[in-house]
């Protein structure tokens, strides 16, 4: 009777565990959707929102932060990108999806077949892998995780998989590693967006990532940068290129004129992309 009672202990056990479990994983599912909805919130809120106590949220918040999905700061957890911390990959994708698809579309216009192609590891430039199957054959060549895995059954897609350091906010390699095998290459042309665009400069929070981008810029025939409406008069700490270094700029058509008619008075290749009723 005994073996059978403490038998039915564990069960019970490991079903209240099981549970716990669950609930943890959907809660935290949901905070880290209501964050990246709202771009920051007070971990207070976190509390009445949820009906949890102000160390569960800590603590729930805690493991989203390290696991690179959000930033918390003075009891405050945020999704959205400083001018010194980029945001990670999750709220970025979530961000701007449709006007990134239509930038993606307009930019396989510049893909050939036979081309070897960088591929940054941008949520803009992962858009263009749904197109790539009617450009084929290509050499993709990319330090992104995310883009890697969309590529690695492509019929006819040759791809180059950039190693080095992983980080996890970005969901891709980086560093001096990563920059050596970009400088024994040479590619037709590189596709490239950064978090910023200010006074004629493009700029990145990382370091890394601008170290990273100017290798595959600088080991390419042709320079593209695709940059969204939310992109112009944005700050980031560092510099990465000047506007008129890239052959084109593709841009959506919430991008202000004042932001085109400037690139084009500098003759910088503006291409808009449109969606159903654009302007021109």
């Amino acid at each position: 009777m005994t073996q059978k009672t403490s038998q039915g202990d564990d069960l019970l056990d490991q079903l209240t565990s099981d549970s716990r479990q669950t609930r943890q994983i959907a809660r935290r599912r949901m905070i880290a959707e209501a964050v990246m909805n709202e771009g920051s919130m007070r971990i207070e809120d976190l509390t009445d929102r949820f009906g949890i106590s102000l160390m569960t949220a800590h603590r729930d918040v805690d493991e989203l932060v390290s696991r690179g999905l959000f930033r918390k700061t003075r009891g405050i957890v945020t999704a959205a990108a400083t001018n010194l911390i980029e945001s990670s990959e999750v709220y970025r994708s979530n961000r701007q999806s449709a006007e990134k698809k239509l930038i993606a579309e307009a930019a396989m216009q510049f893909v050939e077949p036979g081309q070897a192609i960088f591929f940054d590891d941008s949520t803009t430039v992962l858009q263009m892998a749904a197109h790539l199957p009617s450009k084929v054959p290509v050499t993709a060549i990319t330090n992104s995780l995310t883009l890697m895995n969309a590529l690695k059954g492509m019929h006819d897609v040759t791809l180059l998989a950039l190693g080095g350091q992983y980080y996890n906010w970005c969901n891709a390699f980086m560093g001096r590693m990563t920059i050596n095998e970009i400088r024994g290459l040479r590619a037709d042309v590189a596709f490239i967006s950064m978090s910023a665009i200010s006074d004629g400069t493009v700029l990145h929070q990382s370091p890394e990532t601008v170290d990273t981008k100017r290798a595959m810029f600088d080991c390419s025939v042709k320079r593209i940068l695709l940059a969204d409406h939310t992109k112009f008069e944005q700050r980031a700490l560092h510099s990465f290129a000047a506007l008129d270094e890239f052959d084109v700029v593709i841009v959506d058509d919430k991008t202000q004129p004042v932001h085109i008619d400037r690139m084009r008075s500098r003759n910088i290749n503006v291409v808009i992309a449109k969606g159903a009723g654009g302007r021109s």
